[in-house]
């Protein structure tokens, strides 16, 4: 069914469309050219070139038929010129007085009949079938008229309710971000502030050199994790959430040196990205891999050697984290749901890069993105 539409579809081009009535007028005019007068047939010719124009100026054209229609009895032509005044004016005053006037030409074409005016049943045939040649067309026209506007109304309606739904969806998207934002604040924000205070609190009345490093540590994690909270429940509870409510300040490449310092793990890192400058996303979707990676080997591996490496290949950005076997337990096992390697890997989607993550198999680990600029 397809091949046969496709078949056909050179039917409803515009230039057929266009050319196809024209071609039928004029062999209409060569038919009843016999016997015609020279200025007979340049009437006709007239009356079928004049089609070409229909689309721009229907009125014109149709106008310019009429005589064609009265000195030569051509049909074709006034039929469509007609029909394009229909379809081309929205009301039927105009139409309808075309029609009325190819109805007029028709019964009163020349030469005139000697018993034109009698009361006979021939003449009041002939009436009814000079009326039903100029009203045909013109109710095809307006038929065709009324269907495209109907049918652009319709796409009206659709986009409009495509528009609500939209709305409606990013009224309970912001809605939710709003119940998220407040739940962030209120319970993780709680949290990590005491943790900072518990920690501050400890640094001071620790002796022990070591236990103060660790609370101090503990301190400024707590603090940088609050200040990128706040920014996230900013952008949480804005009202245009997009690519104009960034987070900030954004994390890059040169701030990965203060991230494996203040992991608190043996790194051995290999950082070379090179002297291009990598767009803003490739960055910060680096930054988010090391940094997804020294966590889970804070929260899984304690004590595993820990190698970092940043390199650029073949204008690719390639991050690898990988750590060897733990060499002990975790005091306190902390929840994991393998959320955070389904964002690396979405992040790596989004930017055209590849993201792998697997165990190694000496024991270990690997976390390996590959980034494109």
């Amino acid at each position: 069914m397809t091949a046969a539409r496709h078949r056909w579809a050179w039917l409803r081009s515009p230039r057929t469309t266009l050319l196809l009535p024209v071609a039928a007028a004029a062999l209409d005019s060569a038919l009843v050219a016999k016997g015609s007068e020279p200025w007979q047939l340049a009437l006709s010719a007239l009356s079928v070139l004049a089609l070409l124009g229909r689309r721009r100026h229907p009125l014109t054209v149709a106008l310019l038929t009429l005589p064609g229609a009265f000195f030569n009895e051509i049909w074709l032509a006034p039929l469509t010129a007609v029909y394009s005044v229909a379809a081309a004016y929205p009301k039927p005053r105009i139409p309808v007085t075309c029609a009325v006037c190819f109805a007029l030409v028709e019964f009163f074409h020349w030469p005139l009949a000697p018993d034109l005016f009698a009361l006979s049943r021939d003449n009041a045939l002939y009436a009814i079938q000079s009326a039903m040649l100029g009203a045909g067309p013109a109710a095809l026209g307006m038929l065709a008229r009324t269907r495209r506007e109907l049918g652009e109304r319709v796409t009206e309606l659709t986009e409009g309710r495509q528009r609500e739904s939209r709305l409606l969806a990013e009224k309970v998207l912001a809605a939710e971000r709003a119940r998220l934002a407040r739940e962030m604040h209120d319970v993780v924000s709680h949290q990590v502030s005491l943790i900072s205070v518990q920690a501050g609190a400890i640094q001071v009345a620790s002796t022990d050199p070591a236990s103060r490093d660790g609370a101090r540590t503990i301190r400024e994690l707590s603090v940088r994790t609050l200040d990128e909270l706040r920014q996230m429940v900013g952008v949480l509870r804005a009202a245009g959430v997009g690519a104009g409510t960034p987070l900030a300040p954004q994390p890059t490449l040169a701030d990965l040196p203060r991230l494996i310092d203040g992991s608190g793990l043996p790194v051995t890192r290999r950082l070379d990205p090179g002297r291009r400058t990598w767009p803003e996303a490739v960055e910060r979707a680096a930054y988010r891999t090391v940094q997804e990676g020294l966590t889970n080997i804070s929260k899984h591996a304690p004590g595993a050697e820990v190698t970092v490496r940043v390199a650029a290949r073949g204008g690719k950005l390639h991050v690898e984290v990988r750590n060897g076997p733990p060499t002990g337990r975790p005091a306190t096992p902390l929840p994991g749901g393998g959320h955070g390697l389904i964002g690396l890997r979405e992040r790596a989607a989004l930017l055209g890069g590849t993201f792998t993550a697997g165990p190694t198999p000496d024991g270990g680990f690997s976390v390996h993105a590959v980034l494109p600029a």
